[in-house]
C-alpha cells in the first residue's frame, strides 16, 4: 500500500463499526492516527469495540455523545449508512472537519488501479463479472472486489500490488463521502428513485451517484447504460471518455445488443441467450462487464467463459435448488420495485412471488404490469404487506396469501405452486421491519427452502 503521512499523529473519529468502521480504525491506527471509535451499541454487547479496545484503540460506546466535536479531530470517517442528519456528522460539518467513507480513506492507500461501479440496480453483479473477466487477463495483476459487495475496500487496498485492480462496488451512501476518490473506470449501471429517505430528494440522489466521475480526467473512462435520455444526458458531466452499453442497441461505439447476439463495437461477443444468469436485466450488467473488460484488454474467450458459467450472486436472483419439478430462486437483494420487476421479467415459467418488508411510504402500482405477466401466485409479509397485496389484486392474482414473514411464507408457496413453476422470494422492499439485512432474509429463506423440500442448497 501507498505510504501515507497524512493521518500520522492526527486525531480521527471513527462514527459507526460494522465492517467498513472495523477497518478504518485498524488502518487508520496502522497509519499512525489517534484513533477515537464511537459507535452507538453497548460496550457489553458490542465485541468489535471490545476487540478495538484490546488493539489499544480508544472507544465510546452507547450513543453519540456531542461532546466528541469538542475534540480536536482532523476528519471523521462515518460508517456510509449513518445519516448527514446525525448531530455527530451535522455538528462536525458545521465546524468544516472533512466527513469521509472508508472508500475514500482506502482509495489514498490503493496502489494498483481503481475501478468504480454504481447504480440503483445491477451494481453487486456487474462488479462480480468486471472482476472474473480481469481475471482472465495475461501478464496482468489481480483483480479484487470490494467496497458494498461486502468486502471493506481498507482490507483489499493494503494488500494489492501496484499491477492489481481493485473492483469496487459503490452506493450513493459511500460515494457522497469521498473526495478524492479517483476510478480509472467507473459504471453507471441505471438510476432510478430509491434511498430518498436518505437523500431528501431524487436530485439528490442522483447528484451522489454521480460523483463517481467527478474526478475522472480525459484519461478515464466512463462506462454509462445508454437506454435512457436521463443517463445519456448525466454522462455529459463527465470529463472523461464516455463508453455507453445499450441493450436496446442505441449505440454501437460501446457494448451492445443486436439481433440477440451481443457486440463491443464491431466484434461479436456471444448470443445473449447463452448467458447462465436470467433476464433482461442481466443482459445488461453483462453489457457493462464487457465494456470493461474490453477497456482493459480482456480476451473474448475469457469474456464469454464468465458469461456462459457465472450462476449469479447470491441473494440476486440466485438460484437455489429444483425440488419436483419447482425451481427455487433467491432474490432477497430485490430491495425496490424496479429490481423486482426486472427479476420478473427474466422468467417465462410461472411465478409464485414472496414479496414484502420494510415500509417508506410507498405504494406498489407499477409494480402491477409485471405481476400480471409474469405471477400466478403471492405470498406476501412484512409493513408493506397489504400494499403489495393491492398491487396484486389490481394485476389480477387471485391467490394471494399472508404470511408471517419469508420463511413462513416458504411452504405456502409450495402449496400453490405445480411442477415447472419458479418461486422466488423478490420482496421489492428493504428487509429491516424483520430482518437486519437482506442477506440473512436470504439465508433464512433458503433454509425455509431446505426445511420444505429435505434437500440442502446447490453450490
Amino acid at each position: 500500500m501507498k505510504s501515507v503521512e497524512q493521518y500520522r499523529n492526527q486525531k480521527v473519529l471513527v462514527l459507526g463499526l460494522a465492517k467498513s468502521g472495523m477497518n478504518a480504525a485498524r488502518l487508520l491506527h496502522k497509519l499512525g492516527a489517534f484513533v477515537t471509535v464511537n459507535d452507538k451499541k453497548d460496550f457489553d454487547n458490542n465485541p468489535d469495540a471490545q476487540e478495538l479496545l484490546s488493539d489499544g484503540i480508544k472507544v465510546i460506546t452507547g450513543g453519540h455523545p456531542l461532546s466528541l466535536l469538542d475534540e480536536d479531530f482532523k476528519v471523521v470517517v462515518k460508517n456510509p449508512g449513518i445519516p448527514y442528519t446525525n448531530p455527530i456528522v451535522a455538528g462536525a460539518l458545521k465546524k468544516h472537519i472533512p466527513v469521509i467513507t472508508e472508500v475514500e480513506l482506502a482509495s489514498q492507500i490503493l496502489e494498483g488501479e481503481l475501478i468504480g461501479v454504481t447504480g440503483t440496480n445491477g451494481k453487486t453483479t456487474t462488479t462480480t463479472l468486471i472482476s472474473l473477466m480481469l481475471n482472465h487477463r495475461t501478464n496482468a495483476g489481480k483483480a479484487y472486489v470490494a467496497g458494498n459487495i461486502g468486502v471493506p475496500a481498507s482490507a483489499v487496498a493494503q494488500k494489492a500490488l501496484p499491477e492489481d485492480t481493485m473492483v469496487t462496488e459503490l452506493s450513493s451512501f459511500m460515494l457522497c463521502g469521498i473526495q478524492t476518490l479517483h476510478p480509472h473506470i467507473a459504471v453507471l449501471t441505471n438510476i432510478y428513485s430509491t434511498h430518498l429517505d436518505y437523500h431528501g430528494s431524487r436530485a439528490n440522489y442522483v447528484k451522489a451517484k454521480m460523483r463517481i466521475t467527478m474526478n475522472q480526467t480525459p484519461d478515464d473512462y466512463f462506462v454509462v447504460n445508454w437506454d435512457s435520455e436521463e443517463w445519456r444526458e448525466l454522462s455529459k458531466q463527465s470529463h472523461a471518455q464516455v463508453v455507453p452499453f445499450s441493450r436496446q442497441g442505441n449505440s454501437e461505439a460501446g457494448a451492445y445488443e443486436k439481433d440477440g447476439q451481443l457486440y463491443y463495437q464491431d466484434e461479436l461477443i456471444m448470443a445473449a441467450k447463452d448467458i447462465k444468469i436470467p433476464g433482461d436485466h442481466n443482459v445488461e450488467n453483462a453489457l457493462a462487464a464487457i465494456a470493461v473488460a474490453k477497456l482493459q484488454q480482456v480476451p473474448t474467450a475469457g469474456i464469454v467463459q464468465v458469461l456462459k458459467t457465472f450462476s449469479g450472486v447470491r441473494h440476486r436472483t440466485q438460484y437455489v435448488e429444483t425440488a419436483e419439478g419447482r425451481l427455487f430462486y433467491n432474490d432477497s437483494k430485490a430491495t425496490n420495485i424496479v429490481a423486482t420487476e426486472m427479476a420478473l421479467k427474466g422468467f417465462s415459467q410461472p411465478v409464485v412471488l414472496l414479496a414484502g418488508g420494510l415500509d417508506r411510504g410507498n405504494t406498489f402500482e407499477k409494480l402491477a404490469p409485471a405481476l400480471k405477466d409474469h405471477v400466478k401466485a403471492m405470498i406476501v409479509f412484512g409493513e408493506t404487506a397489504q400494499k403489495v397485496a393491492d398491487a396484486g389484486k389490481l394485476a389480477g392474482i387471485e391467490k394471494i396469501e399472508f404470511s408471517e414473514n419469508c420463511e413462513t411464507a416458504v411452504p405456502v408457496a409450495w402449496k400453490l405452486s405445480a411442477p415447472g413453476d419458479v418461486i422466488m422470494l423478490s420482496p421489492a422492499c428493504a428487509s429491516w421491519d424483520q430482518y437486519p439485512n437482506f442477506e440473512i432474509r436470504g439465508d433464512r429463506y433458503i433454509k425455509a427452502i431446505e426445511k420444505v423440500t429435505g434437500k440442502a442448497e446447490e453450490k
